[in-house]
């Protein structure tokens, strides 16, 4: 596939959680789950959408081992909870980091615009692929949330809303989501929405976070 190829994959055995991963096609689902590959309906094939993700691909397969793979986990297990609690400088410092790491070859050279941080971020949230559902470009309010993170059927977890923004601020990004009203899509629900803010400041490399909370319905006390 790093070499332009199309592969086969059967999705239909794909359990949507990391911990069901048992042969290669769903690793394969696994990867178009998380938008890592791009998936044709009609052929059943996948394939590495763009350059970007090639070049990622091709770092992760140079220095991938069992042991980064844990890390990587353990990470963004700790991110998730970070998110949810509200530490805004450990998330900062988390995104950072997985910049820094170079994480699927993202290098700053290249690390220079919206959908370039977006892949950083995914990845970094790489183990809400156990309890949720992500979306890209989710259509709510008056506008498209960058990524959503929704909780599976039966999962008791907040929804994780994050708006991403390249030399502006993390409260701007907050400011947009409440300017566009973002979370209408969610008022129907019982439960908590999470919305992370990530700003990148291209001149000085620094990553931050802006996080607040809303509790649905809005008039429960």
């Amino acid at each position: 596939m790093i070499g332009g190829n199309e592969m086969p994959v059967d999705t239909a055995t794909f359990q949507n959680d990391m911990t069901s991963v048992q042969s290669r096609d769903d690793v394969l689902s696994l990867l178009i789950h998380l938008g890592y590959l791009a998936y044709d309906a009609n052929t059943g094939k996948a394939r590495i959408p763009n350059e970007e993700i090639r070049r990622e691909f091709i770092s992760t397969v140079r220095i991938g081992s069992h042991d980064a793979t844990t890390r990587i986990i353990r990470n963004s297990d700790q991110l998730i909870a970070d998110t949810i609690d509200g530490n805004e400088e450990a998330v900062a410092k988390a995104v950072e980091e997985a910049h820094s790491a170079g994480t699927f070859g993202i290098s700053p050279l290249f690390y220079n615009d919206e959908q370039a941080l977006r892949s950083v971020v995914k990845f970094a949230y790489i183990s809400c692929a156990n309890n949720y559902i992500k979306v890209e470009e989710l259509p709510s309010g008056r506008g498209y949330a960058d990524v959503v993170y929704i909780p599976n059927p039966g999962e008791r977890l907040p929804v994780l809303l994050i708006e991403l923004k390249m030399d502006t601020s993390a409260d701007g990004a907050i400011k947009q989501i409440a300017e566009r009203n973002y979370p209408k899509i969610f008022e129907n629900i019982n439960g908590e929405v999470i919305l992370c803010g990530i700003n990148y400041d291209s001149k000085t490399k620094k990553h931050e976070c802006k996080i607040e909370k809303m509790i649905f319905p809005l008039d429960s006390k």
